[in-house]
């Protein structure tokens, strides 16, 4: 287990952005008629959270001497 427990910000930062790409989706699925555009721009950002941790953490901001 890691001395961090995630608290770095390298994983809030991917929080943040993956949690904003789920907003997005849902709300492209709860418009009338359904957006699959919106919901796939939140598909898209949702991703990109995974990518920008692993940049993030090559950069040295998810070791434990933050």
């Amino acid at each position: 287990m890691s001395d961090n427990h995630g608290n770095t910000p390298a994983a809030w930062t991917a929080v943040v952005v993956g949690l904003v790409g789920f907003v997005v989706g849902g709300v492209g699925l709860m418009l009338s008629p359904i957006s699959y555009p919106i919901f796939w721009v939140g598909v898209a950002i949702t991703l990109a959270a995974g990518v920008l941790f692993a940049i993030m953490a090559k950069m040295g901001l998810h070791g434990s001497t933050h």
